[in-house]
């Protein structure tokens, strides 16, 4: 990760050649150094040694009182860097005190001093995700123990959003005192005592450090949410609080399930403390639908327009699934609500789309104020926010009194039978309809409509969601925990235990990719792919590219598979951005195509003007950027870990031959062959009938295919797909394509004569140098 050395890193001074230790300002921070790490905080810290002694030295290390922290945080200097507080500061204070969570400050830190385990429930927007970890920061004082305290999110925005905010609350940069990790990207320096992070990244950490030792408080936030990460960090935390008495763990969630968390963090035998503290919630009238909608996009933006043509001001909040359907009803909602403005004399409406891979700078744009009346004295403007799940619990809107609940969200599903994992469309739990509604009652009293019936909410719609780590590929998660020393994954303390089916996929899919040996213990090739950030398939298939002299491209391409979709194809243009997608189409497949389009993008017509270039292309920007970003990333991970950097010359006939073969090292278990009719392909070894997906260029009719995903919608695709040769499949990966393994039919007959082949020829060879 970016910020392992941090010890290391010192802030400039004119004397850069000083020994801090001569530094009568930094001495007390040399008694007893912990970790390194201490050096590299109290360097970036001696400019605040003036306030450090006014405020934290009058104080006693988890013994103060809320009424120690409003002194330190009324100022007139900022406790934690000696600087003069703004107006700014001041201003948001106000409102922080008026938040729910302050009003039992004192409550949470008798029972925070006290007890080692905390689990606090508070209902979004109640101010738990801002102000927690900062009434954490005045009692535990991290930065004199060179240590930090974390607070994770499950959802990248969040991280990022939530971050931002508090350094606004603090009046410090971004960056400084407050940072955020999520991946690919790390903003903190070693002045960084609280740091907002994804959940995956403190597992990430956890692997090299198996005590967490950097940090003195972690805070466990949207911990209902239950995703994939948050689950194994949970079952780490126990283990770790085990072995590290001094360390403090707040496990905060929005709904009242908490019993199961407090059961699970038990101390002794008596369950863990709980705090709970009410949101600030108005009334909200609940409306629903006499019949079933048939299509919910549809009756979504109807349901919008209404609203805002009829009822009075208040902003909107519209749930929809992902971010093709958010930016075609962003655009749909706009044109309909300009004709509004003609027709009806309608205020303004103002759109904006929120999802998680939205850049920093437009998921702020949803805080901006509603736009004002067209004229003086005119209808009242309001904004309207198209938004995933992400709005339900991770992000607090102010200002929003309607909310549109279609009742739909993306959910992972995975079946391990078929080793299939793909995000579907799927109702919502009753506990998250109830979320939804509840965002309308921050304000004032609100209102709700959801777009099925009374019936099919009661009867239907299950308690709460699945955890995801009941829903999801596992091999990733094998590995991880592999990585952190855990052997006995059956006896893992986790809450809710997966499938023992699932879980036997995922052992012997890591055996297959050469992770694990046949006892289950991790290889050197498995430690190597546990360091790098992605699904262990893509994993090997980077660590291994060196043998095919590719490892360049391929550090390229696993740069693009790690970002949102390359190409944009707006309903307006299908056929220009069709045409121009063509001229980038490499015949062999997908994966060619993406490489030719990023090195189109590296190029010097393009670099002139990025921004143009890719939209006379019909490229989406972001996405380019965003894979530069990964690239420097990994490719910084590769050369920690001495992995050459090489390519096969691009005049070489077998330079796009050898990118081919590094994909099968990592995608050999997602291979299909043409059948017998020729229009479909079966699955290797999982024997499902799919079609190429639409939307790939591959031109020859091909007898193998590698496949990057399997999408299930009306019919089963696979998408990203490249030609492959059967001699390849038998060659790299021997172990999976053993024959005798595969059942009689037209896949075990193909690869047999493959086989034959290559025996015929080895054995005219072998005569030839004979003679």
């Amino acid at each position: 990760m970016a910020d392992d050395g941090r010890g290391a890193k010192r802030q400039k001074t004119s004397g850069a050649e000083m020994d801090p230790k001569a530094n009568p300002y930094l001495a007390h921070h040399y008694e007893e150094e912990s970790n390194g790490y201490s050096n590299g905080y109290s360097n970036g810290f001696s400019r605040s040694k003036k306030a450090s002694s006014t405020v934290f030295d009058n104080l006693i290390r988890h013994q103060t009182s809320s009424k120690d922290a409003e002194v330190a945080e009324n100022g007139p200097n900022n406790a934690f860097t000696g600087q003069p507080l703004s107006n700014r500061y001041f201003n948001i204070l106000k409102g922080r005190r008026n938040l729910p969570v302050h009003t039992q400050r004192q409550e949470f830190l008798d029972m925070f001093q006290k007890s080692q385990i905390l689990v606090f429930v508070g209902e979004t927007g109640s101010g738990k995700t801002t102000q927690i970890p900062q009434f954490v920061l005045f009692d535990d004082m991290p930065q004199l123990q060179g240590k930090m305290v974390a607070c994770t999110q499950p959802r990248r925005v969040a991280a990022m959003s939530v971050a931002q905010r508090v350094a606004n609350e603090m009046d410090v940069p971004l960056g400084e005192e407050v940072g955020y990790s999520i991946r690919f990207e790390d903003k903190t320096s070693p002045r960084t005592i609280l740091k907002y992070m994804t959940d995956g990244m403190l597992l990430r950490e956890a692997m090299t450090d198996n005590n967490l030792s950097r940090y003195s408080c972690l805070i466990l936030d949207e911990a209902h949410e239950r995703t994939l990460a948050t689950d194994i960090l949970m079952g780490l935390l126990k283990e770790v609080a085990r072995r590290r008495p001094d360390l403090k763990i707040v496990i905060m969630s929005a709904t009242l399930d908490a019993q199961k968390f407090q059961k699970y963090f038990k101390i002794g035998e008596d369950p863990a403390p709980l705090l709970a503290v009410p949101g600030r919630t108005h009334p909200v009238e609940i409306f629903y639908t006499a019949e079933p909608e048939r299509d919910y996009v549809e009756a979504a933006l109807r349901t919008v327009l209404q609203i805002h043509a009829t009822e009075p001001e208040g902003d909107i909040l519209l749930f929809l699934t992902g971010e093709e359907e958010i930016e075609d009803a962003c655009r749909k909602i706009g044109l309909e609500a300009d004709e509004l403005v003609r027709e009806a004399d309608a205020g303004p409406l103002k759109v904006y789309p929120l999802y998680g891979t939205l850049p920093p700078a437009q998921q702020q744009r949803i805080f901006d104020p509603a736009p004002p009346p067209h004229k003086p004295g005119g209808r009242p403007g309001r904004k309207c926010i198209v938004s995933t799940n992400i709005a339900e619990t991770s992000l607090t809107i102010d200002g929003i009194v309607y909310v549109v609940d279609p009742g739909f969200s993306k959910q992972k599903v995975y079946n391990p039978r078929i080793r299939v994992e793909s995000l579907l469309v799927s109702p919502i739990s009753k506990a998250s309809a109830q979320q939804r509604a509840g965002r309308a009652g921050r304000t004032r009293p609100g209102k709700c409509f959801r777009l099925y019936t009374e019936g099919a909410f009661k009867k239907e719609l299950i308690e709460q969601t699945y955890p995801e780590i009941l829903r999801s590929n596992l091999s990733m998660t094998v590995l991880q925990l592999k990585k952190l020393g855990i052997d006995d994954l059956v006896h893992f303390d986790l809450m809710d235990p997966p499938a023992p089916e699932t879980l036997m996929r995922a052992l012997e899919e890591l055996n297959y990719l050469a992770c694990l040996d046949d006892e289950g213990e991790l290889t050197h090739l498995g430690r190597l792919a546990a360091e790098f950030p992605l699904d262990p398939s893509i994993g090997v298939m980077l660590i291994s590219s060196p043998e095919f002299y590719c490892s360049n491209e391929m550090l390229s391409l696993t740069a693009l598979l790690s970002v949102p979709q390359l190409f944009n194809r707006p309903a307006s243009a299908r056929k220009r951005a069709d045409e121009m997608k063509e001229l980038f189409a490499h015949p062999d497949g997908d994966h060619l195509t993406m490489l030719n389009v990023y090195h189109a993008f590296k190029g010097p017509e393009a670099q002139r003007d990025p921004k143009q270039w890719c939209h006379d292309h019909f490229l989406s920007y972001r996405a380019l950027q965003q894979a530069d970003n990964v690239r420097s990333q990994l490719k910084r991970i590769m050369e920690r870990e001495d992995l050459e950097l090489m390519s096969t010359p691009f005049e070489d006939k077998k330079y796009y031959e050898n990118i081919r073969r590094a994909l099968v090292s990592g995608f050999f278990m997602q291979v299909a062959k043409r059948d017998g009719s020729g229009k479909t392909y079966i699955t290797v070894k999982d024997d499902q009938s799919v079609l190429l997906h639409p939307s790939t260029v591959l031109a020859q009719e091909a007898e193998w295919v590698v496949y990057n995903e399997f999408v299930l919608t009306t019919k089963n695709y696979i998408r990203t797909v490249t030609a492959v040769k059967a001699e390849w499949l038998l060659d790299i990966a021997p172990m999976y394509y053993n024959i005798e393994d595969f059942k009689q039919g037209e896949i075990r007959r193909s690869l047999q004569k493959t086989a034959d082949t290559l025996r015929r020829k080895e054995a005219l060879k072998a005569g030839k140098s004979r003679k």
